[in-house]
This record gives structure tokens, sequence and C-alpha cells, in this order.
């Protein structure tokens, strides 16, 4: 590509799994902004098989991003996505990893552990300023966790970047670590989504939707706008590098908020099983996950055949580590010291608007919606 097609004293970035959730809506922040003179997304899945809306689309058309396939675990492959073209580049966004529900542990370390690790070496080894995209499930407490809270990751991501990020600190390599919450938004497929279609299920079905422990779990909460800011924000400081910072919005987010704006966008009820029922779920939570995945992937199917949703790839599944009595609660005090939340809380708009996206491609029945 020719550098021609923008401006050359602005910055040229790498996405790396750009065509994921966060990766998408940043690619669409930086071309919309006109941030960049040059973008190049790196994903193992091409655009056009990656469910973009028209939005994302039209960010992936512009003459200033091209698309690079890579098996960024492989050192080859992950050299050959980070080659330069033309002119060096000025910043690599790490937003690839694993992110499929009921994957083995050694896929989730080859995909997520060694991924990131290969991309920190390659760019130590060109110099490259990154931003790491880690996980905010570092250590569960119903108070607000700062970035040098213990490290007891209780997610299997969790855990995986929690050993990410002890070998940056090895590398000679300008990083910077971004925890974010739970990051809500269009093209969410894996954070809140599942929720949001859980209440589908439950107005399909006609029957309360009963969720494990209680309202007051904490499950901070952050817009993937605000992530693209986040990024964009700390790539251009000289006093992020080798930084840590975690990201949440204002709202303080937990199961009961949210299963409030479900049940109001569906105008169904729910209710909790409390915390002496959940404790002796937890005994056999793995039944307890398969139950519940089999029960809402069998309505699911049954509501995609009554709407011919023929490839939707929205799934409402968990993995069993999520339906644990774990307290995500963020202290982003560091951050916020620098930028403020455009989007400070969760709303049943904001969540609509994942719905309506999906629904507009046939990916979600709009009639759930009405």
């Amino acid at each position: 590509m020719s550098d021609s097609t923008g401006d050359n004293s602005k910055s040229r970035v790498i996405v790396l799994g750009g065509c994921g959730f966060i990766g998408r809506n940043l690619v669409d922040y930086l071309i919309s902004n006109d941030l960049v003179s040059h973008l190049r997304v790196v994903d193992k899945t091409p655009p056009q098989l990656a469910f973009l809306n028209p939005t994302h689309s039209k960010a992936f058309e512009d003459p200033r991003v091209e698309y690079k396939s890579a098996n960024l675990i492989n050192p080859v492959s992950c050299a050959s996505a980070l080659e330069p073209s033309e002119q060096p580049w000025s910043l690599v966004v790490n937003c690839a990893g694993e992110t499929r529900f009921g994957q083995t542990e050694a896929v989730y370390a080859e995909g997520i552990h060694n991924l990131s690790v290969t991309v920190a070496k390659q760019c130590a080894l060109m110099k490259l300023r990154l931003i790491e995209i880690s996980s905010g499930c570092m250590y569960s407490s119903d108070k607000p966790q700062k970035e040098d809270c213990p490290v007891e990751p209780w997610t299997v991501e969790g855990r995986m970047k929690a050993r990410v990020e002890e070998e940056l600190k090895n590398m000679d390599l300008d990083y910077t670590i971004i925890r974010p919450a739970i990051v809500y938004g269009v093209g969410d497929r894996r954070s809140l989504t599942p929720r949001l279609l859980y209440g589908g299920i439950y107005k399909h079905l006609g029957e309360t939707m009963k969720l494990l422990w209680t309202a007051d779990l904490k499950m901070n909460t952050v817009h993937v706008l605000d992530v693209c800011r986040a990024v964009w924000t700390l790539a251009r400081r000289n006093d992020a590098i080798r930084q840590t910072y975690n990201l949440v919005d204002d709202a303080n987010s937990t199961q009961g908020n949210l299963a409030e704006i479900v049940s109001e966008i569906f105008n169904i009820n729910h209710d909790y099983y409390g915390t002496a029922i959940s404790t002796l779920a937890k005994n056999d939570i793995a039944s307890v996950a398969e139950e519940a995945n089999d029960k809402h992937l069998t309505a699911w199917a049954d509501i995609c055949r009554k709407y011919s949703l023929e490839h939707s790839p929205l799934e409402p599944s968990a993995g069993a580590e999520l339906l644990l009595n774990k307290q995500l609660c963020l202290d982003g005090s560091k951050l916020k010291e620098i930028m403020t939340m455009d989007v400070p809380a969760p709303t049943a708009s904001a969540l609509l608007e994942v719905l309506q996206d999906y629904a507009s491609m046939n990916l979600f029945p709009k009639e759930l919606l009405m």
C-alpha cells in the first residue's frame, strides 16, 4: 500500500486481532477520527467472514487500511505480520487471543499466552511500542482493586494474561498493559451479549430468568469506545510506558444492575438462587454450567429456526468459571487521572443498540425486541 493514502505525519498502527470485538471498534475509531496514515489489521479471520456491520465494514474498506492474515503464535508468521510497509510502525495494539468457550487449557495457553509473548518478543526486537490488552479478572474482591492488587486470577484468560504480564516485565520493551473490566458494546459476542441472549431466551420460553448467587455480585463494566479512547490516550504518553492501568467505568456495576437492564429490554422477570443453593451448585459447577448451556442452546436453536436466522454467530453459553462467586471490582482512578469515561455506565439503550445491530444483519430476531 502506498503512503499517498494518508498524511505521513500521522501514526502508523497495527491492530492484532483487528476483526474481533475490540479490534474492529478500534479500527473504526482510528479511521473515523482520522488519527492514522496507515493501519494494518492482522487477524486469522478475514473481514468478509467476521460479521462486520456496515459501519465497521466501511472503516475496513478505507484506503488507509490493509488486512493481513497471520498465525501470531508462529514466530515467523508474527514477524511477517509486523514487517514494515515502507516506513516503521508507530504502534502495535494486541487485541488478539483465544476467546471461544470450552477449549482445553493447552489451547488457551497457546492462543493467549504463547501468542502474546511471541508478539511482545517481536515488538522488542523491532523496537515497537506495544499496547497489550490484558484482563481485569486478576483478583476477586467486593472492594475496588488497584493495579498492584494480589494476582489470583479465576478465569483462564486471566491466568494466561497474568503470565504474559510477568514476562513483559523482563523484556526490553516499551509496553503498556490495559486491564479492562467487562467490555460491552456493538460487536460484542462473548462479554455481556450472552446475558442479553438469556433475556431473549426467557422471553421466548415465557419463564423467569434465574441467576446464581445474588444481585450484589460485582460485575464491573466498560464500554468498548472508552477502551479505544484509552488505547489511543496511553499510546501517546511516555509516562505510560511499562505501566499497567485498570480500565473501568463509573457505574460499579453488579449482576443486579445488569439483570435489571436485561429484564427491562425484554420485559421479563428475574430472580436469584441465593447463596445457599448457589454454594451447593458450586460443588459441581461444571455440571451446572453444562445443564444451563444445554437449556439455553436448545432454546436458541428453536429461536433461530422460528425466525430464520441461518448463520448467526451468537451463542448463549458460558464457561463454568463465569458462574463462580467471583467479584470483578476494579479501581480505575490511575487512568481516570488522565481521561474521563465518555460512557459512565451501561444503560438499556446502550445494550439494546448491541442487539439492534445484530438484528439489522438478521443475526438476532427483531421480533424479540418488540
